[in-house]
C-alpha cells in the first residue's frame, strides 16, 4: 500500500515538498529494508534518509498526519527484529555521522547516532581516550544502534554498557517537540514536576515520578525485576534501575532519563545528538589464555575460576563456531592456534601496563586452571596472534549462519543472562532439555564472563515442525531463566523475538508499568510500535515462512550450498559488508562509495532471496528489481572472503546474470567484454591501427561511445606483438631447466596488452633456472564469467581443463601471472566443469600458482636466494589484487619483493583500486570507480615520493592507478626482473 492516498495526500505533498533528505515507496528499498539480522521480515511503506533535525521533525509531522509509524534504523545489525515493520523505516546511517565534538579534559564526546563505534575510537585515540562498549559488530555497528539496544560486548565486565556511558540526549518526543535528556537532581525533579506547563516532555516525568514512588510498584519491581547480580539486563523498560536514583531514596545514582532511552529500542524517543563518557586507553599490553575444553560445563567452571584474575574479557566459542571457522578462508589463520578438537574454547583476555606483570597473571591463571583440572590445553597469544584470536570470536555472529542447507542456528534464546556463577547449572539444565524435550543441537558463544552465553538452536524454521519447536524452546527457557533469576535479553534486546514473555519475566503488574512508560513518552504509538509493549507473537513475520521457492536450473553446480537459493541464504544479515575504507578489507568496494544499503552484499543477497520465494516470479534469474541491486557489485570476491558466511556474491551475480540473459537477451557490451579475446587476436595482426583508434581523441570517444565505456578513461594498446609470438622466437637463457620446468599460462590479458610483463616473468623465470613452457590453452573465460555469459565460459574452462592435464605432467605447475586468470581455475571452474570432469579440475587447480606463490615456494626450499639480486635500496608499496587476498594470500608478493636483501616493501591498505574489470570502463560505473579509488589507494600513492616503486600485479589495477594518479605501476616480476644484477636483464 502506497503512503499516498487521498485522504492523505495534502500531507504528503506538503512533506515532500519541504524533506531534504531522500524518501523512497519503490518496491526495491522496502524490500531491501524489510529485514535486518534477525529471522524476521515485514515491508515497510516507505523508507525515509533524513539529512537534518528538521527532517525529521517533518517525518513526525507526516506519522502523526498519516497515522504511520516511525522506525529508526543505523546499520541494521539487530538481532531480535527491532528495525523490522510496516512503518517508515528511517535510516540515519547515510547522514547522521558527524562527531559533532570532542572534550579530551572533560573525557566526553558528542556524536551523532550514524556514527560507527570503531571509528569513533579512532578519532578519539589522538587524545588517548576510547569509548568502551564493544560489540562483535563494532567496526559497523553505529552509536545510534548501541544506545536503542543498550549493547555492551565482551568487554563489558569492565566497561558496562551503553547505558552506564551515556550522559546526554537530545533529540524528538512523539509529538515532534525537540528536547535533551540528562542527569537530573532531586530539586531539578520536583521543578520540573511542579511546572504549570502541561507539555509532554513535563507529563513524562510527572508521570514517572509519581510510579517510581508508588510502593506497591517499587515493591513488584524489586521482587520481579532481575536479580541485581545478573549485570546484563535488557528486559523490557529499565524501571528498577530508575527507581534506585537519589530523588528515589538514599542511593548513590543520579536520576537521568538517557538510562531509559538506553534500550528502549527507539520506542520512546527520536535520539539525534548522544553524548558520552569515555575512557582511558586499556593497558598497552595484552595476551588472550586460549583454554580448550571437553565439555561446555567445564569451560563454565574455568570460567569462574578466571574472573578472580580481573581479566577484560572472558569469551566462550564452541566446536560449532570452531567448525564454521576453519570452513570460512579469513579466519584459518585465526584457528591455527586450535590443538586438536575441543568441544569448547574459553578466550581470556588480561591486559597490564607491564609486560613482565601480564606474563606473571596469566601463568598464575594457568596454574589455577591447571590446579582444578580445567581444560586440557592453555596456550597463550600477544600481540598480532591475541587480534588474530578475537577475529575468530567477533565472527561468532556470521560463521555459525555458514551452514549449508535449511537447518540454521536459530536466534531465539541467544541472549539469555543469568550470574555467572549460576551459569554453569543454567547452561546444563537448558542443553538437558534442549535434547531431551526437543532432540536439538545447539551453538554456544559469546560473554561468560558476564555470564551471558548466545544459544542458538538448531532448527528448519521453513517447516511448521520447526516453527512450533522455535516458540516451545522460547517458552520453556523463559521459565527456565525466571527460574535462575535472570535476564531474558542481556544484550540484543526485547524487539519481536522476546518481547511477548517479558510478561512471563517480571509479572503482569510491571508489564502494565512498561505499557504506561510507553503511553507517557509515544500516546498515539507511533516510534517502533510492536516492540517491547503490546508486541505480535514472536512467531509471527518470520522470514521464508510460507513462501514458494524456485529452484531455476543454474550453470555453476551450488551443490555445496545445496542450490542457488541456499546459497543465497547463507546471509545471515549481520551487515560485516557495511564496514567502511576506515575498518580496512575489500568488502564491499561500492557500499564504501556509496553508503547505501543497496549496495551491500546483503542486499544483494536478500533482494534475491525475495525473487526467488515470490510465486509471482515467472523468471525470478529475470527479474529488474535484482538487476538494478547487482548493478554495482564490482564482482571483487571480497564478500567470499570476509563474509563470516562466505556468500560469494561475485558467482551469485554471474549466475543471475546469465538467467536474465536468458530472459531479456545478451547487451551488445557485455557480448564485445566477453569476446575480447578473440577482438584482441583480430586486432594484434596490425596492433599499430588498434592503437591509434585507441588513443586518437576523436577516435577513441567514437570507440568508447558504441562500447558504452566512459569518454575519460583511457583505453589499453596492444603491444607490438603477443607474448606467445615472441615466446616462439626467443632462445631460453642458459640457466633454464636448472631447477626445473614450469607451464606458464599467457592469459588475455598479458598474451596481448601487457606483453612486457610476460616477457620479464619469462626471462626472470629462466635466469632464476626454471624452464619455461607455454602449453595450448583458451583465454582464462574471466571476462565472460564477470558478464554473466557462463556457458560460455563452461566451454572455455572443459577445453582448458582436457588441454592443459593432457600436457602438465602430475608434478608440473601451471603459473600464472594476472590473478584474476589464474585463480579462475582455483575458484569459478571447480564449480562450473560438468561432474565427469571435476576430479581432474580439482588436480589440476591444486597445481595452479600465482607467480608470486610459485617463486615464495623456492624461496621456501632454498632454491632462490637474494644472490642474484641488487644490494641497492628500495621503497616498495604493493596494492594486492582483490581476487589474490580473497582467495590467496598477499604474504607472498611482500616476501618475494623482499628477496632484494635492501628492498623495503608494505602493503598500502585498500580495498578495490574500482576497476574491476569491466566495471570501471563502463559508462554508468565509471564515477563509483573513481571514488572507490579516491578512499584510499589514490591517495596514499600520491603521498608516496616519485622514488618509491608501486607494484601491482592485477592489469586492472595498474589501468586504475594510472588513470587516477597518473603513476606507473609495475607488475611484481617486472620489479624482480630489473632488480638482477646482471646486465643480461635488460
Amino acid at each position: 500500500m502506497s503512503l499516498l492516498s487521498n485522504r492523505k495526500t495534502i500531507a504528503t505533498r506538503k512533506f515532500k515538498r519541504a524533506f531534504s533528505g531522500g524518501f523512497s515507496e519503490d518496491p526495491v528499498t522496502r524490500k531491501i529494508y524489510s529485514t535486518d539480522a534477525s529471522v524476521y521480515q515485514e515491508m515497510p511503506i516507505a523508507v525515509a534518509f533524513p539529512k537534518t533535525e528538521h527532517d525529521i521533525f517533518l517525518l513526525i509531522e507526516l506519522a502523526i498526519a498519516t497515522g504511520n509509524s516511525l522506525i529508526p534504523r543505523t546499520a541494521g545489525t539487530s538481532l531480535a527484529g527491532q528495525v523490522v515493520g510496516s512503518g517508515i523505516i528511517v535510516d540515519v546511517s547515510r547522514h547522521f555521522n558527524e562527531i559533532v565534538e570532542i572534550n579530551p579534559i572533560d573525557r566526553w564526546v558528542r556524536v551523532q547516532p550514524g556514527v560507527i563505534r570503531n571509528e569513533l575510537n579512532m578519532a578519539l585515540r589522538p587524545h588517548r581516550l576510547f569509548f568502551g562498549p564493544e560489540t562483535s559488530t563494532s567496526n559497523r555497528a553505529m552509536i545510534g544502534g548501541m544506545l536503542g539496544n543498550n549493547a555492551c560486548g565482551a568487554n563489558s565486565i569492565v566497561y558496562g554498557s551503553t547505558r552506564d556511558k551515556t550522559l546526554i540526549v537530545r533529540g524528538f518526543l512523539a509529538d515532534g517537540s525537540l528536547v535533551t535528556f540528562r542527569e537530573t537532581s532531586p530539586a531539578e525533579l520536583t521543578e520540573i514536576c511542579s511546572r504549570q506547563s502541561d507539555d509532554l516532555e513535563t507529563r513524562i516525568y510527572r508521570g514517572l515520578d509519581k510510579m517510581l514512588r508508588d510502593p506497591l510498584n517499587r515493591s513488584e519491581i524489586e521482587k520481579q525485576f532481575p536479580a541485581p547480580q545478573v549485570t546484563r539486563r535488557n528486559t523490557g523498560y529499565p524501571l528498577d534501575l530508575l527507581m534506585k536514583t537519589r530523588p528515589f531514596g538514599d542511593f548513590d545514582n543520579p536520576f537521568n532519563l538517557c538510562h531509559l532511552i538506553a534500550g528502549s529500542e527507539g520506542t520512546l524517543f527520536f535520539a539525534t545528538e548522544i553524548t558520552l563518557q569515555c575512557d582511558d586507553l586499556p593497558p598497552k599490553y595484552a595476551a588472550v589464555l586460549c583454554a580448550h575444553f571437553r565439555s561446555i560445563d567445564e569451560s563454565l567452571r574455568a570460567n569462574i575460576v578466571a574472573m578472580k584474575f580481573n581479566p577484560t574479557a572472558s569469551e566462550l566459542i564452541d566446536r560449532f563456531v570452531l567448525e564454521g571457522a576453519r570452513r570460512n578462508i579469513a579466519l584459518q589463520q585465526a584457528t591455527s592456534l586450535i590443538v586438536g578438537d575441543p568441544t569448547a574454547l574459553l578466550m581470556i583476555e588480561l591486559r597490564d601496563h607491564s609486560e613482565q606483570d601480564l606474563a606473571r597473571r596469566i601463568e598464575e591463571m594457568r596454574r589455577e586452571l591447571n590446579k582444578y583440572s580445567l581444560g586440557f590445553e592453555h596456550p597463550v597469544a600477544f600481540g598480532d596472534d591475541a587480534k588474530q584470536v578475537w577475529e575468530l570470536r567477533r565472527a561468532g555472529l556470521g560463521v555459525v549462519a555458514n551452514i549449508p542447507g535449511d537447518n540454521k542456528p536459530v536466534t531465539v534464546i541467544e541472549d539469555t543472562a543469568v550470574s555467572i556463577h549460576l551459569l554453569p547449572s543454567y547452561i546444563k539444565e537448558l542443553n538437558l532439555m534442549l535434547k531431551s524435550e526437543f532432540n536439538v543441537d545447539c551453538v554456544h558463544y559469546g560473554h561468560a564472563g558476564s555470564g551471558e552465553l548466545h544459544l542458538r538452536p538448531v532448527l528448519d524454521l521453513k517447516t511448521e515442525s520447526g516453527r512450533e519447536t522455535f516458540r516451545r524452546i522460547a517458552m520453556k527457557v523463559t521459565k527456565l531463566v525466571k527460574k535462575f533469576g535472570g535476564s531474558l535479553s542481556g544484550e540484543h534486546g526485547d524487539g519481536r523475538l522476546r518481547s511477548e514473555f517479558i510478561a512471563e519475566m517480571i509479572g503482569p503488574h510491571n508489564t502494565e508499568l512498561l505499557r504506561r512508560v510507553k503511553q507517557l513518552f509515544d500516546p498515539c504509538n507511533r516510534f517502533n510500535p510492536g516492540k517491547i509493549v503490546d508486541s505480535p507473537p514472536m512467531d509471527h513475520q518470520l522470514r521464508g515462512c510460507n513462501q514458494s521457492e524456485h529452484q531455476p536450473a543454474t550453470v555453476f553446480d551450488f551443490s555445496d550450498t545445496i542450490s542457488l537459493l541456499g546459497a543465497v541464504e547463507m546471509c545471515s544479515g549481520s551487515g560485516d559488508c557495511r564496514k567502511t575504507e576506515l575498518s580496512g578489507g575489500t568488502m564491499c568496494p561500492s557500499y564504501m562509495a556509496t553508503r547505501a544499503e543497496q549496495d551491500t552484499t546483503r542486499a544483494r543477497a536478500n533482494i534475491l532471496r525475495h525473487a526467488l520465494t515470490d510465486s509471482s516470479q515467472l523468471k525470478p534469474l529475470g527479474s529488474d528489481e535484482v538487476k538494478q541491486v547487482m548493478d554495482l557489485c564490482l564482482s571483487c570476491k571480497g564478500c567470499k572472503n570476509e563474509c563470516p558466511s562466505n556468500v560469494d556474491i561475485a558467482k551469485i551475480k554471474a549466475e543471475f546474470l546469465q538467467g536474465y540473459h536468458d530472459a531479456h537477451g545478451t547487451p551488445l557490451r557485455s557480448r564485445l567484454i566477453a569476446g575480447i579475446d578473440r577482438i584482441n587476436r583480430l586486432n594484434s595482426v596490425w596492433p599499430p591501427l588498434y592503437n591509434f583508434m585507441a588513443t586518437n581523441r576523436f577516435c577513441s570517444s567514437m570507440v568508447k561511445r558504441l562500447c558504452g565505456f566512459h569518454v575519460r578513461r583511457s583505453l589499453p594498446t596492444l603491444y607490438r606483438t603477443t607474448l606467445r609470438s615472441w615466446f616462439r622466437r626467443h632462445t631460453p637463457h642458459r640457466n633454464a631447466g636448472a631447477h626445473g620446468e614450469i607451464f606458464l599460462f599467457a592469459d588475455e590479458f598479458t598474451n596481448y596488452y601487457d606483453v612486457p610483463v610476460g616477457i620479464a616473468a619469462i626471462e626472470l623465470f629462466e635466469r632464476l633456472g626454471f624452464a619455461v613452457t607455454i602449453p595450448k590453452h583458451l583465454e582464462s573465460g574471466r571476462a565472460s564469467i564477470s558478464k554473466g555469459l557462463l556457458l560460455k565460459a563452461q566451454k572455455i574452462a572443459v577445453r582448458n581443463v582436457k588441454w592443459l592435464t593432457s600436457q602438465i605432467p602430475k608434478n608440473g605447475v601451471l603459473v600464472g601471472l594476472e590473478p584474476s586468470a589464474i585463480l579462475t581455475f582455483r575458484d569459478e571452474y571447480l564449480n562450473l566443469v560438468p561432474r565427469t570432469l571435476r576430479d581432474s579440475t580439482h588436480e589440476l587447480a591444486s597445481r595452479c600458482l600465482m607467480f608470486d606463490e610459485f617463486l615464495d615456494t623456492q624461496i621456501q626450499h632454498g632454491t632462490i636466494n637474494s644472490t642474484p639480486f641488487t644490494k641497492q635500496p628500495q621503497t616498495i608499496r604493493i596494492h594486492g589484487h582483490c581476487h589474490q587476498k580473497a582467495l590467496g594470500s598477499l604474504a607472498s608478493s611482500v616476501r618475494i619483493l623482499q628477496l632484494p636483501q635492501n628492498y623495503q616493501v608494505k602493503l598500502i591498505p585498500a580495498g578495490c583500486c574500482g576497476m574491476a574489470g569491466s566495471f570501471g570502463f563502463e559508462r554508468e560505473h565509471y564515477d563509483v570507480s573513481m571514488r572507490i579509488g579516491e578512499l584510499v589507494l589514490f591517495p596514499r600513492i600520491r603521498e608516496e615520493p616519485n622514488t618509491t616503486l608501486i607494484a601491482a600485479a592485477g592489469t586492472s589495477c595498474r589501468h586504475q592507478i594510472l588513470d587516477g594518479t597518473a603513476r606507473l605501476a609495475q607488475h611484481p616480476v617486472q620489479i624482480l626482473f630489473d632488480a638482477l644484477q646482471s646486465p643480461e636483464n635488460h
